[in-house]
């Protein structure tokens, strides 16, 4: 299976026939251009190329009305006047002969995307579509969008393939207020979006675009609103959000033509598989941002069980927001700026090294010293046979008396062998193995040949009983993070423990407030993760650590395994390291008293070193 990408040329015909200056940036090189940057990259070739069809009035009526429909098909044989004069009964809307083609085809784009994916054709995809889709509503078009293109995706996808749970992440400068109404009553269906709104100062200027609005009826607790109220959000902030709203919730239950040609680029190298390139900027959520995730959690509590378990208390809003007719104050050219606390630190000279240079022509390798014959790999996954220099590998291995052993030294050989691969820019993650009695000298030689070779921020994630070596320094080039540990404790800023937790829900909670934040403020680029004697880990936890990680680094990811693992775990690492999802880790669950109160502790610890930990704002009296 690969990655679709659902496109067609007709797309380009619709266009503003008058002057408007509100709509005339809704025009045919939005398209184009994004279509001309990913031939350039090279990535429409490494994509299944699918032609989009027309959606049929059964298809729209999944969530558009009768009337609606055939208005938008009268629109084919209207002259000008007359489509100036339609298009003026609804809000930043302008109408063409080709419309409803154009608009048929884009709801069609996204159904043959839908059919594609859930019959396993395609692991995932693309729909390159316009008109957009998400302001439309049932019997109106709205902010450029004629036809709910995503809407009317996930009704099919109930309908057609009897899905009972979908989420909508709806990414955009503006809410999508239309897939909300059509879907605010519905359980099955998960919206989720961020947009700027600006205490309401900002189009489409709607009560119901703020955090407390949460949907109604069965649909209550499954309408998310996250409402910027400032302009300038960074990395720091959406990665915020990412952690303490839209993945806790979703693990539980562009019009600028260069930046949107580069973000559609960036998006399809995210569904073939490719790393995600490092973040730049000082990770630090902005005071406002952290006021909008508050507040969405807090009206989310009441919903979610992964958001009871945790401090949501609302965040007082100013009572100077809006103006005392109801109306919100007009905005000031270029808004409220959120910025950053400090200049971003200079990436490290091995990212800068790698981001430089073309990604690598290997993206994973195995490197284990007696490969199973039931060990099942993709095709492009490399069995590694090279080995470091005997004489290397030696001098490595002569503090450690357990790697004194033949087959310790075998698999350090290997190690090292793959761990200059990646280092060098040629191998992009990998998978290695060691004896179980060898796997803590190993981790510390690998951890002291990337600090030797290159790296100068090294995260290491140890699972089971792997202690940190003792004479590693404390120099804030290593971030140690033990899941395993006897006990709660931040020894460090840079050495942290924690109890593996017994349930899921716990296991996904220590993820996602702890682990990811700890790495995403510290911006390794190189991670190692070390499944060490009684880790504790099913395959797919362990996959979904590995795959979550992967966003770190370039992606540059080692797991390092004990030789009697069983070849399905490396099979399941060796999967997701390339880029497949993780599978699925069963029934969720939500997370025990004492993982929670683990929890909380390291993070109330950790949160005043650490401000990726942040979820509230800090009260300024």
């Amino acid at each position: 299976m690969g990655t679709a990408l659902v496109y067609h040329e007709d797309m380009t015909a619709t266009r503003l026939l008058w002057d408007d200056p509100e709509c005339e940036i809704e025009r045919p090189e939005r398209l184009t251009a994004a279509l001309d940057r990913l031939r350039q990259r090279g990535l429409e070739q490494r994509c299944l190329r699918l032609s989009a069809r027309e959606a049929s009035k059964e298809e729209l009526g999944l969530v558009h009305s009768p009337e609606y429909v055939s208005l938008v098909r009268k629109t084919q044989v209207l002259g000008e006047e007359e489509l100036q004069a339609l298009s003026g009964q609804f809000d930043a809307i302008y109408f063409h002969p080709s419309t409803f083609h154009c608009a048929r085809l884009a709801a069609g784009a996204g159904l043959q995307l839908v059919d594609a994916v859930l019959t396993g054709a395609v692991q995932n995809g693309l729909a390159l579509v316009r008109p957009p889709g998400h302001h439309s509503q049932r019997a109106a078009a709205n902010g450029f969008c004629v036809f709910n293109n995503v809407a009317i995706a996930a009704a099919h996808a109930k309908q057609k393939h009897g899905l009972h749970r979908i989420l909508i992440v709806d990414w955009d400068v503006h809410h999508g207020q239309g897939i909300q109404y059509l879907f605010e009553d519905d359980p099955s269906v998960l919206y989720f979006s961020w947009h700027r709104y600006e205490h309401g100062r900002f189009w489409p200027f709607l009560r119901e675009s703020d955090a407390d609005a949460v949907g109604r009826g069965q649909g209550l607790g499954f309408t998310v609103n996250l409402p910027w109220n400032q302009v300038g959000m960074g990395n720091a902030d959406y990665v915020a959000a990412f952690l303490h709203l839209l993945l806790p919730l979703a693990f539980e239950g562009g019009y600028h033509l260069e930046s949107l040609a580069e973000s559609v680029c960036m998006t399809v190298q995210a569904l073939l598989g490719d790393p995600a390139p490092p973040l730049s900027g000082l990770m630090v959520p902005c005071q406002s941002a952290l006021e909008s995730i508050q507040s969405a959690r807090a009206a989310q509590a009441p919903y979610w069980k992964s958001l009871q378990l945790q401090d949501v208390t609302p965040v007082p809003t100013s009572p100077s927001t809006h103006s005392p007719e109801g109306r919100p104050p007009p905005l000031l050219p270029g808004g409220p700026t959120c910025k950053a606390a400090a200049p971003a630190p200079a990436p490290s000279s091995l990212l800068d090294q790698l981001c430089l240079c073309p990604a690598p022509s290997v993206r994973t390798t195995v490197a284990l010293t007696a490969p199973d014959i039931t060990l099942v790999l993709p095709p492009d996954v490399i069995q590694q046979e090279g080995s470091a220099l005997r004489e290397e590998t030696e001098a490595w291995a002569r503090p450690h008396e357990s790697l004194a052993r033949e087959e310790a030294l075998t698999a350090l050989g290997k190690l090292l062998y793959l761990l200059d691969g990646m280092l060098d820019g040629q191998v992009n993650s990998g998978i290695a193995a060691t004896p179980a009695s060898a796997a803590a000298a190993t981790l510390d030689v690998a951890i002291q040949r990337g600090l030797s070779h290159g790296a100068q921020r090294l995260l290491c994630v140890a699972l089971g009983q792997l202690d940190r070596p003792p004479d590693l320094a404390h120099d804030g080039r290593t971030l140690w993070l033990n899941i395993g540990g006897k006990e709660a404790a931040a020894l460090s800023m840079f050495h942290v423990a924690t109890p593996l937790p017994v349930m899921t829900g716990g296991f996904l909670s220590c993820i996602l407030g702890l682990v990811l934040p700890l790495a995403y403020g510290f911006q390794p680029d190189l991670v190692l993760v070390a499944l060490g004697p009684g880790h504790g880990l099913q395959g797919p936890h362990a996959a979904l650590l590995a795959a979550m990680l992967r966003g770190l680094a370039g992606g540059r990811v080692l797991a390092l395994l004990e030789e009697d693992s069983t070849p399905q775990l490396a099979g399941i690492l060796a999967r997701v390291l390339r880029g497949e999802a993780p599978p699925s880790l069963g029934p969720s669950s939500v997370a025990s008293p004492e993982d929670v109160q683990a929890l909380m502790y390291l993070r109330g610890q950790l949160e005043p070193q650490w401000k990726m930990l942040q979820c509230r704002p800090h009260l300024v009296v």
